[in-house]
């Protein structure tokens, strides 16, 4: 290339000398003028295959044309100027515009060869971190029922609970009812040691007149009247009037007559309430020889009711010790007429009739 450039420097300094001498003659002059045009014919030959060689290698290198000072002072002496590629503008994903292509000041017109189609390599676009997808859980789907499947059958109803029965705790009497029931089995079967151990523990705890009255009674009976006295202190029977008539059986039976009659007047119930109390009483009374306190008991019990047979004769034997004949007489005719008199009872209301209607 440097060849080149001097070679036309020398040509046109060539052109601008003046000529050799006026005095040489118009042949030579003419071949000198011929060969200069010549020259000129043949650098411009050269200047256009040196621009279509670059233009051709240009083309078919994807590398950028070399840009040394040589290259781009002959290109400006030649007229021609290449301008650099410019390099394509990345632009944000998703799309990337193509590079454009480069612009020649001047073209000529032989013929281009085809220019290499750049490989477009499109755009990444990012990948975005995933997230991990969350199924939902399906949904069990429906049974079809078919038509000919029979139905299930109804779910038994769950039985109400049985009511809860709250049992109120036990009054003292009535357990006291419940341990004599027991106890005069016990006393039935021979066990009166076991009976006497129960009556023992429940007595800790309570008068327990009931079962203090199965136990002595069966004492008493039994011919144990000391044992049967045991069961019927003082203070126990001053509270209940069965347990008072008891205990003076007991002492009557122990040869304590007058005791006897003492516990019994102590307190004396109303006939409605305790007639045999007052039966006891007036017997017990009749023995002692108090005639007159009998005789108002007996008339008590028979104006209370005087159907009974027994009293009539008792009301009758107190009259006759107090020497009332007539009144002792009516009532034992009283007693005779009435039904009820036990046999041996009447065997005794006859002969006193006999005695005293003969007197």
């Amino acid at each position: 290339m440097s060849l080149l450039n001097n070679a036309l420097r020398e040509a046109e300094q060539r052109q601008r000398r003046p000529g050799v001498s006026s005095a040489y003659t118009g042949a030579v002059q003419e071949s000198r003028s011929g060969k200069g045009w010549l020259l000129v014919l043949l650098a411009v030959l050269l200047i256009g295959l040196l621009a279509a060689g670059i233009y051709y290698a240009f083309m078919m290198s994807p590398t950028t044309p070399d840009l040394t000072g040589d290259s781009v002072l002959a290109s400006v002496e030649n007229g021609q100027v290449d301008r650099p590629q410019p390099e394509p503008e990345v632009l944000p994903p998703p799309s990337i515009e193509p590079e454009p292509e480069p612009v020649q000041a001047q073209r000529t017109p032989e013929p281009k060869a085809p220019a290499p189609e750049f490989a477009r390599t499109e755009p990444s676009e990012p990948v975005a971190a995933t997230k991990p997808e969350i199924r939902p859980e399906p949904k069990p789907e429906p049974r079809p029922e078919s038509a000919s499947s029979p139905e299930p059958p109804p779910e038994p109803e769950p039985e109400p609970a049985a009511p809860v029965v709250k049992t109120a705790p036990q009054s003292p009497d009535a357990i006291d009812r419940t341990t004599a029931k027991e106890l005069e089995t016990l006393i039935a079967s021979g066990r009166m040691v076991e009976a006497e151990g129960r009556l023992k523990n429940l007595a800790q705890t309570q008068p327990a007149p009931r079962s203090r009255f199965t136990v002595a009674r069966a004492l008493l009976v039994g011919g144990e009247v000391q044992r049967a006295l045991d069961w019927l202190p003082e203070a126990a029977a001053a509270k209940d009037p069965t347990l008072r008539m008891l205990r003076a059986r007991a002492q009557h039976a122990d040869g304590r007559l007058d005791a006897a009659v003492a516990t019994l007047a102590s307190s004396v119930p109303p006939v409605a309430d305790q007639p045999e109390y007052r039966v006891t009483l007036a017997t017990l009374l009749q023995q002692q020889g108090q005639s007159r306190e009998a005789a108002a008991h007996w008339a008590e019990l028979i104006a209370w009711n005087d159907s009974r047979a027994p009293w009539w004769v008792g009301l009758a034997v107190a009259l006759e010790e107090q020497g009332e004949t007539r009144s002792a007489v009516r009532a034992y005719e009283q007693a005779v007429a009435l039904p009820g008199l036990p046999p041996s009872l009447a065997d005794y209301v006859q002969r006193r009739l006999q005695s005293l209607r003969a007197g």
